[in-house]
């Protein structure tokens, strides 16, 4: 819809698949939508009630699982509305707008938080014994705040560069949520320097995050060889495969998406799902099955709820 040759309202296409597979995808999308919340909220509520799960690490897990719950929800009932009628991809202006700051915002927060937790791993696993002090409440809340006050400034940025522009011709969204490149293809500008900037702003952003995520692990690998009994070395690398095997599945699809030359439509469509819809849904799935602590933990919070109804 167009008033005075604006935009005010944009229509996203959705995923590209035959259309006698909306009932089928829909179900599936729901499915793990619900799953998805129900998991972050479970992991929530268990570090919540289990004080022995009150460390820095699940405190920044609290933090994940939160981001996780939302960030599925700024992309995934929009995805179903498509699913349901064509009419579904219709979005306003603004709301795609805030659409686009809430997923990069959440997702720019994950970004950073990865690297935090990262970095309490290798204080963890290489200064076990001062690492009650180094990594204390106070210094645990002041980086959980950085990350999410860092993530918001990066968002407002990315924000502020797609919409500055004017659009005023095509107004299909190539994508089942509003996100920089396909809406900047509908600008009736110029906007090469504008990618480059985002390009750019994306990828220091993924590009340092990951670098010291990679030293981290560096450093984590070395102390871990130092540790003498094999089994001391079988429980560091436990505890920190969870967290490679999340890192690998977030970085991997936004480097494809966003630090690659090109883009195509289709392909592009169906990796962004994996990020968006999966890897929220993955994480607490890893972080339990591959977690005794929380396995534990959700023992002991299954018997409580049971003496309860007793």
């Amino acid at each position: 819809m167009l008033n005075g040759s604006v935009v005010i309202t944009f229509f996203l296409s959705g995923l590209p698949h035959p259309p006698v597979l909306d009932t089928t995808l829909f179900g599936l999308f729901l499915v793990i939508y619900i799953l998805t919340v129900l998991g972050n909220l479970l992991i929530l509520v268990v570090i919540r009630v289990d004080s022995h799960l009150h460390t820095p690490m699940y405190y920044f897990l609290t933090n994940l699982s939160f981001i996780d719950m939302w960030f599925s929800t700024v992309t995934v009932p929009k995805l179903l509305m498509i699913l349901l009628s064509p009419e579904g991809g219709a979005i306003s202006f603004h709301s795609c707008v805030a659409q686009l700051y809430s997923f990069h915002f959440l997702g720019s927060t994950e970004c950073f938080l990865y690297t935090v937790m990262s970095y309490d791993r290798y204080l963890a696993i290489s200064y076990p014994l001062r690492y009650s002090s180094m990594m204390s409440g106070r210094v645990c809340a002041l980086l959980a705040a950085g990350t999410w006050l860092t993530g918001s400034l990066h968002s407002a940025v990315q924000t502020t560069l797609t919409f500055r522009l004017p659009y005023c011709g095509p107004n299909q969204i190539q994508h089942y949520f509003c996100d920089g490149p396909p809406i900047l293809k509908l600008a009736c500008a110029d906007t090469s320097a504008i990618e480059m900037v985002i390009f750019v702003n994306i990828g220091v952003v993924a590009s340092g995050c990951f670098l010291l995520i990679s030293l981290s692990y560096v450093s984590i690998v070395c102390s871990i060889l130092r540790i003498r009994t094999s089994e001391g070395r079988h429980r560091a690398f436990q505890t920190c495969a969870s967290h490679c095997i999340v890192v690998l599945c977030f970085f991997v699809p936004c480097v494809f998406i966003y630090l690659r030359p090109g883009s195509r439509d289709a392909v592009d469509g169906v990796v962004t799902v994996f990020y968006t819809v999966l890897t929220p849904l993955l994480n607490p799935i890893v972080y339990t099955l591959r977690n005794k602590e929380v396995k534990k933990a959700l023992v002991k919070l299954k018997d409580k709820v049971t003496f309860s109804q007793r």
